[in-house]
């Protein structure tokens, strides 16, 4: 017979050199027009839609499946990233009828740690295809490619070419490129590229201001970033949040707080206030520097004098104290906060009720779960999910199961997760028969159990006696998979 298992292909690719086993498939395919090779899903590519609708646009629009087509460029892909002949391997491929500006930018944002790779496949594209015509998209792709590979000479040279193609640079782009060169310590070229912004058309945004902040404090250059926010403002550029959270995360690094403050304070007299409250930034600057005792003392403080902090702020300091095992403090928090008319969100009733079910303290986290109910919060899955399983710990099943029932009334649906939890701590608990009425209430639901949960319910079955059961268990897994 002639058929080919595809695991001998990829045996080829093991055993011999890439341009071998190449030539052994083209002849292999040559001998039997039948057989299914790797390049079989190399067809015409439909050209005619543009870039935007061509990812929008199913597979059967390009004239490939979308397996075939996602293959395609998966293999294309493995070429740029380790064939050291690239363009001779794609040229013998005879690709040309396919590529466009969709596969192209694919390839790219696939190859994205692959900077000198990913240029020679873009030229070769640009070459050898005068049917494709780049768009800003892909060059956009290949130069944040170069900058994250530090290929800043090649990236230069893409910059110059954008310009003498009249194609504008984005002003995010420039600051991926600005924030890059301050994570490798080139200060003088982020501030070059800053300043030369005018001669490739490109303004001058909050955006790219936020950029050099980050490059001037990541090199740390306060008084520099200090004066960047001086500047914007003469300037007539309004700083946003992140503006202030980056100067303030800097200054708090570096333990600096005092400073941080005065700063806040200044931008308060001159008008522009934050976003958010001076004390909040504070917060997050600590939180982000790792000092906890230090924001944890700043909130205490803003509670006595009966200010709350924002709900994101309060979201992420309770975070903190959970990792940091201060659950008591962090729920004697929430209830302070709450007298003095804090609103919590989903995000904090779930940290709350997660963080009290972990320890035990089951009469607290249902109490934070009535008032979320109060407040008009329907309860999701992963919210009652950690109530459920420290009930089934503590050994009280009844009670867990009766919780679940109402769930499934007042709350959102149970997901797969939550009855793949709840059938395993079943098992754990000896309650066979329970985790199997689960497992068939979880496919009534239209969820597919996992076959590891159909093998801890059969086997405990068959250990109990109940074979019968044990049986139709089995049958059902085979009714579901059909194997």
């Amino acid at each position: 017979m002639f058929l080919v298992d595809i695991l001998s292909y990829r045996n080829l690719f093991w055993l011999a050199s890439r341009e071998e086993c190449q030539m052994v498939i083209f002849r292999e395919a040559s001998k039997r027009t039948t057989l299914p090779s790797i390049f079989t899903c190399l067809k015409a590519l439909t050209t005619g839609h543009n870039f935007v609708q061509g990812i929008g646009d199913s597979g059967l629009s390009r004239g490939l499946r979308n397996d075939d087509y996602f293959a395609t460029i998966h293999h294309i892909s493995n070429i740029v990233r380790r064939d050291i002949y690239m363009e001779r391997t794609l040229n013998k491929m005879k690709i040309s009828v396919i590529v466009n500006s969709e596969l192209v930018y694919r390839v790219l944002r696939s190859c994205c740690n692959c900077g000198i790779e990913s240029f020679r496949f873009f030229n070769w594209a640009r070459t050898h295809h005068p049917n494709y015509d780049p768009t800003t998209l892909e060059f956009e792709e290949l130069l944040k490619t170069l900058a994250r590979t530090r290929h800043w000479e090649t990236m230069w040279k893409i910059v110059h070419n954008m310009k003498s193609q009249h194609i504008a640079i984005s002003p995010s782009i420039v600051s991926f490129i600005i924030e890059h060169y301050g994570k490798r310590g080139l200060i003088d070229q982020a501030v070059k590229l800053f300043n030369c912004l005018k001669n490739f058309d490109c303004p001058q945004t909050t955006e790219v201001y936020n950029s050099l902040l980050f490059a001037l404090c990541e090199c740390k250059n306060f008084q520099g970033g200090y004066a960047l926010v001086r500047r914007m403002i003469r300037k007539g550029v309004v700083p946003d949040k992140r503006t202030y959270s980056i100067l303030v995360n800097a200054w708090c690094s570096a333990g600096k707080m005092r400073e941080a403050q005065d700063f806040l304070e200044e931008m308060s007299r001159k008008g522009f206030n934050p976003p958010l409250r001076g004390r909040d930034l504070l917060i997050d600057g600590l939180l982000n520097a790792g000092y906890l005792e230090s924001a944890k003392g700043l909130v205490r403080k803003m509670t006595k004098e009966g200010f709350v902090p924002d709900v994101n702020t309060l979201n992420c300091l309770s975070e903190n104290l959970c990792k940091s095992g201060e659950v008591d403090f962090c729920i004697d928090l929430f209830h302070n906060v709450c007298g003095l008319g804090f609103s919590p969100n989903k995000d904090t009733y779930k940290i709350m009720v997660t963080a009290s079910s972990k320890i035990g303290r089951l009469d607290e986290a249902f109490r934070i779960l009535h008032k979320s109910i109060e407040d008009g919060h329907r309860p999701f899955p992963s919210l009652y999910a950690s109530i459920l399983k420290a009930l089934c710990r503590s050994g009280q099943f009844d009670d867990a199961f009766s919780f679940f029932s109402d769930m499934k009334v007042k709350g959102h649906p149970p997901n797969r997760p939550v009855y793949t939890m709840l059938i395993r701590m079943c098992v754990r608990g000896g309650r066979f028969i329970d985790a199997a009425n689960y497992l068939v209430e979880m496919t009534e639901s239209s969820l597919l159990p996992m076959s590891q949960s159909f093998d801890m319910v059969t086997d405990g079955l068959k250990n109990i006696g109940k074979h019968d059961l044990a049986k139709r268990m089995e049958q059902l897994e085979i009714s579901l998979r059909g194997t």
